[in-house]
């Protein structure tokens, strides 16, 4: 752990502010790394105190007998810059500072107090933490640099988990939840408003914790994506899995992040693909970051999502199947050989298909869960189980359904959950090692997760060495120029992107002499540098049959640009291309993520009804295949009341194309917007009808 090793396992640390008192800022981190088992040197500093808690007080950094590693900043509003100018003048390896009242109070003079402690400590190699930070937890090493209530009442031992929150509360509210599930956590930071040390470079660190299993994020902004990519590559080399919870999916709630800890916005949708592209899991909220934590630590690797569901409940069954059709986790069809053996074990009226429903037979023969868990675990196609055990009580012996279970689940090393609502039950089953939820939707929605999630990071790695080899150079932030049309589709086709048969005109003959090559009846459009909307303008002419009409329009079409002030590039006359659906492909440069892709439906209503989906590039054709099966126009592409299959193949190439042109500098594409593409049918391929391109 040589990354930001001071804030993580410092020799010593000094405390500013130090208090007598453990309930008070100060005095928090003095009884929290004596609690914990801090093996290093403690300095409070407080010039009213002789001793702090039965340590040693000084008046100052300059008393100390040596530097420490560490300074806890626990003065508040402007005391703590001239603290951090203090620790930086004394050798200080990082400083966590705890006041508040900086830029998550005040964009302009707040940010710029932030900045003047960063440069004072940058000038001596020194880091902070904070503005606004809760603090630093490491119970593996006993630095404990924060002024959390929560670790008051914690014992010593710690876990595998690792949370790492901009948000002082949010650090620590999941430690909670793990806490009642009997689970441990290793860290617990808090970064606060991310002056200097990002929540993503400190995540770095802790990631290369071999005692990490499970690292969870809480995020309110990115405002650099540099650490969170190398973070992603680090946790993928070490099989780490990463959930991140990241906040401000609304408006409202952007802007209550904006007032929380100074954060900026990001345009969420791409906030989801970036995690996608990384293989990082996002949590829809705080349940969903803590709920499969068990899951993962469990050390499972599996190889499928088939799910195979067994209870003494028809009910429960039911509601099984229904809670996995819900997440997409499909039903495992057992083999006949199974079904034949089910039908010798369970009496006639139990259903032996899957959900396998034991029925009332299990208060009579307590001795079926130990007879059929071995057959259903002889089956290929079952990749993970679900026992649900709703109720129970005198004359069931749960003591034997929660060994079997926990027999079953080492025999098969495949995921296993339990749901069981009674505390009786369920305390059995957690008693041999099980993994218990209260119901079946709980339980099936971690295992959903858990299960996609290790499909997401597999399916990231293939892609890893794509990535290195595209690459990609950020472009520098200039002045954009729109191309016309016929340089936009000429981009396009010099990369193989299938665009329609077209000729740009400079003449009235010339569009005479084009529409008689291309054959009627054509599309003429006007063709400026200035003008990306032609509709509005009146310059798109379909079915034009004559080329007298062609001549005609031609000189409209001249008039209209040039009495608007625009450049006359031309006049376009192309074909009139064929499709069953109309497609969007976007792509655009943002800020922090770099090049983003869009695909979906397309047309007039584009802005509408925003049935869109964003990839990261690069990506590969199945990328793109998997983005276009979240569309809510999906169904139609595999042909519906009698029509054939669309051609997907030919509009993921087409997409994976626009995401290689995005990479690559030498075309200097800043964003660009083709719409309509025309999607044929299977082998007729797609068409780029429109094109706009943006160049920097």
């Amino acid at each position: 752990m040589t990354r930001l090793r001071a804030a993580l396992d410092p020799k010593s640390v000094a405390i500013i502010g130090a208090s007598e008192n453990p309930n008070k800022v100060g005095g928090r981190p003095v009884h929290y790394l004596d609690k914990f088992g801090f093996r290093g040197k403690i300095f409070p500093i407080n010039p009213s105190r002789p001793e702090v808690q039965g340590h040693k007080c000084y008046k100052s950094l300059a008393d100390l007998p040596e530097a420490p590693e560490m300074v806890i900043v626990a003065v508040a509003g402007d005391n703590a810059i001239g603290a951090v100018e203090d620790c930086a003048a004394h050798g200080v390896k990082v400083a966590v500072v705890m006041a508040s009242g900086f830029g998550e109070v005040d964009a302009v003079a707040g940010k710029a107090k932030e900045r003047r402690m960063v440069e004072a400590a940058h000038k001596t190699g020194m880091r902070i933490v904070g503005p606004n930070s809760q603090g630093l937890a490491n119970f593996g090493t006993g630095a404990i640099a924060s002024f959390s209530t929560m670790f008051m009442d914690m014992e010593r031992g710690e876990g595998h988990v690792a949370m790492l929150s901009q948000s002082g509360a949010l650090s620590t509210v999941p430690v909670g939840f793990l806490r009642q599930r009997g689970i441990g956590t290793r860290h617990t930071h808090a970064t606060g408003n991310d002056a200097d040390i990002t929540v993503g470079e400190l995540a770095v660190a802790v990631a290369e914790d071999p005692e990490v299993k499970l690292l969870l994020l809480y995020l309110e902004s990115i405002p650099d994506k540099k650490y969170l990519e190398e973070l992603a590559a680090v946790a993928l080399d070490r099989d780490l899995p990463i959930i991140a919870l990241k906040s401000g999916r609304s408006e409202a709630g952007r802007q209550a992040a904006q007032s929380h800890t100074g954060a900026l916005a990001n345009e969420d949708r791409v906030v989801d693909a970036f995690f996608e592209h990384h293989g990082i899991w996002r949590a829809p909220d705080m349940r969903g970051l803590v709920e499969a934590t068990e899951l993962y630590l469990k050390g499972w690797k599996p190889k499928g999502r088939r799910l195979v569901a067994i209870s003494n409940s028809g009910a429960v069954c039911v509601m099984t199947a229904d809670a996995a059709t819900n997440v997409g986790m499909p039903m495992a069809k057992l083999a006949d050989e199974t079904d034949r053996k089910l039908k010798g074990i369970l009496p006639s009226f139990a259903t032996t298909t899957n959900p396998i429903d034991l029925t009332a037979a299990l208060l009579s023969n307590s001795r079926l869960f130990g007879d059929i868990l071995p057959v259903i675990a002889e089956d290929p196609a079952a990749d993970a189980f679900l026992i649900g055990v709703p109720v129970a009580g005198p004359g069931y012996d749960v003591e034997a359904f929660a060994r079997d279970a926990a027999a079953f689940g080492r025999q098969t090393g495949k995921p296993l959950v339990i749901a069981a609502t009674q505390r009786s039950v369920a305390e059995q089953f957690s008693a041999e090692g099980c993994t218990v939820f209260p119901t079946e939707t709980e339980a099936v929605t971690a295992l959903h997760q858990f299960l996609a999630h290790r499909e997401l990071m597999a399916r990231t790695l293939q892609r890893r060495a794509t990535r290195s080899a595209a690459g990609g150079a950020a472009m520098s932030a200039t002045a954009t120029t729109m191309l016309n049309e016929a340089d936009s589709l000429a981009l396009l086709a010099a990369r193989g992107i299938p665009v329609v048969p077209h000729r740009l005109c400079r003449s009235r003959a010339e569009a005479i002499a084009a529409f008689e090559a291309i054959g009627g009846p054509v599309v003429v459009k006007g063709c400026s540098a200035d003008i990306a909307h032609k509709s509005e303008l009146g310059l798109v002419k379909l079915g034009v049959k004559t080329r007298e009409e062609a001549g005609d329009i031609y000189a409209q079409m001249e008039d209209i640009i040039r009495k608007h002030g625009a450049r006359f590039d031309g006049v376009i006359i192309a074909a009139m291309a064929g499709g069953r659906r109309e497609i969007m492909i976007g792509a655009h440069r943002d800020a922090v993520f770099g090049p983003v892709v869009a695909v979906g439906d397309g047309g007039k209503y584009v802005e509408i009804f925003r049935d869109t989906a964003l990839l990261l590039p690069p990506f590969s054709t199945d990328d793109a295949r998997q983005a276009l099966g979240r569309l809510r126009i999906a169904p139609l592409f595999e042909g519906v009341r009698g029509e054939p299959p669309m051609d997907v193949d030919a509009l993921c190439d087409a997409v994976v194309k626009i995401g290689g042109l995005m990479l690559d500098p030498a075309a200097k594409v800043v964003s660009l917007d083709l719409n309509p593409v025309l999607l044929d049918s299977a082998g007729k391929g797609c068409v780029v009808v429109d094109a706009v391109v943006f160049q920097g």
